[in-house]
């Protein structure tokens, strides 16, 4: 009698859900990659109009860094 009372839910829904849940988290991730990739740009923007960046060159197979340089005085 109690068997009927509960009802199994089938492997194809089941798949059909875990599908449905990863392309929600796929195109979460998307969005929020989005946001950052806006957001990195809108900060890093103002950066280069106050100061000019130079790479210094590389030495004894050291990956290149970078440095800041203040721009030049106007008064000169």
């Amino acid at each position: 009698m109690a068997s009927g009372a509960k009802k199994k839910t089938t492997m194809a829904k089941l798949m059909r859900e875990s599908r449905l849940r990863e392309r929600r988290l796929d195109k979460q991730a998307k969005k929020d990659a989005r946001k950052r990739a806006s957001a990195d740009h809108a900060d890093g923007g103002g950066d280069a109009l106050n100061a000019t960046a130079v790479q210094s060159a590389p030495t004894d197979g050291e990956q290149p860094s970078l440095e800041t340089v203040p721009p030049a005085s106007a008064d000169a």
